[in-house]
């Protein structure tokens, strides 16, 4: 319905078909045609629907890969592989393994930023941001969604922040003498650090956080003034347009890995079309759309897109048949596309391909292990070198199993 243009689906919508819908669960299913008019964009002639009217004035800035697929039906061991490489609960996350590989170029600010839907986050929580196995301070720092993005940065009545670096500095003591010891317990050294950081912030995160020196040009491109969607369920795209812009300022401040969510909550507050795919469509791409458009003018003007590297997708794609009576569409691991522009990227490229109907990835199939070592690969990374040793292995984001960069889009 967004980038995957299939004119087949189209000519046969309303067809029966025989089609796996869950694993091994083949039935008669009628196709689903999208609703979305697609029309290729700008020079290089991606394919992009009418859902993301912005977006698509920057499809030339993009490699679009449509044949991934990813092992599991299920929203919670989904979102787990695409964070962390596995299905499973315990591993650390990419963040995490790019804090581990690329360290931090701003102290003062957490080197993993996560910022979350203010309608919730995503299935299991905070598993999909975690350290894992690695030390706990390489964890995500999660951002409120709705006011003060971070508590509490200022000092209480007439504390100044020197009393506060002295109350900090007493208590890291403390610790610093329990963990003799102890050096096993990572979380006791996250323990320290963190209390070092949160006393960095009062210094370093108001001024990253303060949006008010930004211009009303600026924040009219990130959709500050645009109009809540009409649907319900939808929120005003200022909320994402705000989380694009914190991003764009914590990259410029040394902050290497940011990561943004949209959608929370149950089925249609999410991306999560069972009960109808265009009604869903309506709800959440205007809430995103103008912001992602803006994040790239805004990086592209600011000569920050050559260094920075943005990746958008999901944690599988949808069905090409009906779900229920209102047009919705299942979960689908087998063929799925995800976007990257900026550091690195081949820009204008469209890479593999579903088969004519849009259910499975056919031409150039990538699991999504290989996504993860190009992301690596295009963060100066070698995801066949990036180890953590843990349980007697040499572990890796990308498992055992071989992986390998996408090259088609690697500039």
């Amino acid at each position: 319905d967004l980038f995957d243009y299939k004119p087949e689906l189209q000519k046969f919508d309303g067809k029966e078909v025989d089609m796996e819908i869950r694993r091994r669960d083949i039935k008669k299913s009628k196709l689903l045609g999208s609703r979305r008019t697609f029309e290729r964009r700008g020079q290089s002639g991606l394919w992009c629907s009418d859902a993301f009217p912005n977006i698509a004035r920057h499809m030339d800035k993009m490699a679009v890969i449509k044949s991934l697929y990813m092992d599991s039906f299920a929203h919670g061991s989904a979102n787990l592989q695409m964070n962390c490489g596995r299905i499973l609960q315990g591993h650390p996350s990419l963040g995490a393994w790019m804090a581990h590989g690329l360290g931090s170029s701003n102290p003062n600010l957490p080197g993993f930023v996560v910022m979350l839907d203010p309608r919730g986050g995503p299935i299991p929580g905070a598993a999909n941001w975690t350290a894992g196995y690695m030390p706990a301070a390489y964890q995500g720092t999660v951002l409120r969604a709705e006011g003060n993005p971070i508590l509490n940065l200022q000092p209480p009545g007439l504390r100044t922040l020197q009393m506060q670096r002295d109350h900090v500095n007493a208590i890291n003591a403390f610790n610093e003498r329990h963990r003799q010891g102890r050096e096993t317990y990572s979380e006791l050294s996250a323990r320290i650090a963190s209390y070092d950081l949160a006393y960095q912030l009062h210094t370093s995160a108001p001024e990253a956080l303060d949006l008010s020196s930004e211009s009303e040009s600026t924040l009219e491109m990130y959709g500050f003034n645009e109009p809540k969607p009409e649907h319900p369920l939808a929120i005003p795209p200022a909320h994402f347009g705000r989380q694009c812009l914190i991003a764009r300022r914590l990259v410029e401040r040394g902050v290497r890995f940011v990561q943004l969510y949209s959608g929370g909550g149950h089925q249609q507050q999410n991306w999560d079309a069972h009960h109808g795919v265009e009604e869903n469509l309506k709800i959440h791409c205007p809430e995103v759309d103008k912001p992602i458009a803006g994040l790239l003018q805004d990086l592209e003007q600011r000569g920050l897109l050559d260094e920075t590297l943005v990746v958008w997708g999901g944690e599988f794609g949808r069905q090409p048949v009906w779900q229920g009576d209102n047009g919705g569409r299942d979960h689908n691991p087998k063929g799925f596309t995800y976007w990257l522009a900026g550091g690195g990227v081949k820009a204008g490229t469209s890479y593999g391909e579903t088969d004519p109907l849009g259910h499975e990835a056919v031409s150039d199939r990538h699991h999504v292990r290989d996504l993860h070592a190009t992301i690596l690969h295009l963060m100066g990374l070698d995801h066949e070198r990036l180890v953590y040793h843990y349980g007697g292995l040499d572990q890796k984001l990308t498992g055992v199993v071989p992986a390998e960069p996408i090259r088609g889009v690697i500039a």
